[in-house]
């Protein structure tokens, strides 16, 4: 998760060199666990709750459903990793297990972030072809190629990592203990960072700015709909952009700051262990948050799995509470079959006032 230290000793003139080299790992270390810490509290249940709830929409053949699944189970997947990491920054930054654990850790990091991310540009692009293109995209918003291309985007960033087993910043055995921490950079590492800028930040940006950008335009041209479903439809849209630069545009604009820095080698020697190991930390911490966030933005705010949710805690509350004591096993029945046809009555009534596109 983080990219590999190196303390490194310059010039005899100075006794202080070895120590200025080495990054403030104690500075930000108790904000950083608390904020894995909050993550993991918030983040576990939530995508528990929406692997299963997604899991339904895709048994009902809902092409959203394969996108937003993938990515519950892929923060699921990070999620399961985050006590290692907690463990690691509150213990000084060293890495009490082996280095195949280390590279293994670092992988599902990298994998999660990329994955989201273009899990994220397929859900809007979807989301896009469904409203600007609604009666069009009727025969090509399939779930088998929906699952198809999440299958390819796992794939292709699985392999894409693999190199991540090779890294000397995975060998945390050795040395100092370190786990993936900013080492000085290399023509490949500078060469890899400026590839993750580019594909895993810059295209999928404007690809979420554009999409969201057109189903709001068309949604504000629509007259078939209220002010409130607009209003919905516009804080959803911005809100993802937001959330996204939040999350990933401190990250990789600090991978673009040291790409840059490699090609002034006359630079002053550890500026960037100096100036910027603390908001590098930060920006780790940052990433984070989109696990945790994913399940309320992008699932409770789809209207299918919002009813999906009531509908099961209605169903946890009736049995609970409204069960009848002194009904024979008859009654029981009609009561629940009676049950059953208000809520139907309700969910039509419901749906006469329309609903926003795209959720």
């Amino acid at each position: 998760m983080h990219e590999p230290p190196v303390t490194k000793t310059f010039s005899l003139t100075t006794n202080t060199s070895s120590i200025e080299c080495r990054p403030p790992y104690d500075e930000g270390r108790l904000p950083l666990v608390l904020l894995y810490s909050v993550v993991l509290a918030v983040g576990l249940p939530a995508n528990l709750l929406t692997v299963y709830l997604t899991w339904l929409q895709v048994c009902r053949k809902n092409v959203l459903g394969v996108y937003l699944w993938s990515l519950s189970l892929c923060d699921l997947t990070y999620l399961g990793t985050l006590p290692l990491w907690t463990h690691y920054v509150s213990g000084g930054h060293s890495w009490p297990w082996s280095s195949a654990a280390c590279k293994l850790t670092g992988y599902i990091f990298f994998n999660n972030m990329y994955i989201s991310i273009f899990l994220l540009c397929c859900i809007s692009c979807d989301r896009y072809v469904a409203v600007v293109y609604s009666v069009e995209s009727r025969g090509l918003r399939r779930q088998r190629v929906a699952t198809l291309i999440a299958l390819f985007i796992v794939l292709l960033v699985a392999v894409g990592h693999i190199p991540v087993f090779t890294m000397r910043e995975g060998d945390a055995a050795e040395g100092d203990r370190r786990c993936f921490e900013p080492s000085q950079s290399s023509a490949t590492v500078t060469g890899f960072n400026y590839a993750r800028f580019m594909v895993g930040f810059l295209v999928p940006l404007l690809v979420l700015v554009v999409t969201n950008h057109g189903i709001l335009a068309n949604v504000q041209r629509s007259t078939g709909l209220r002010r409130e479903q607009k209003a919905h439809v516009c804080w959803l849209a911005v809100t993802v952009v937001v959330l996204f630069l939040v999350c990933f545009a401190p990250y990789h604009l600090i991978l673009l700051v040291r790409a840059v820095m490699f090609h002034f080698p006359q630079m002053e020697d550890c500026l960037f262990e100096r100036t910027m190991y603390t908001p590098y930390t930060v920006s780790l911490g940052l990433s984070t948050i989109n696990s945790a966030v994913n399940p309320i933005l992008y699932v409770l705010s789809s209207d299918n799995i919002r009813k999906e949710l009531s509908r099961g805690l209605m169903q946890v509350w009736d049995r609970a509470h409204l069960r009848p004591r002194s009904h024979s096993s008859h009654n029981k029945i009609q009561h629940t079959k009676n049950s059953s046809d208000l809520n139907v009555v309700t969910e039509t009534e419901r749906h006469q006032g329309g609903k926003p596109p795209g959720t």
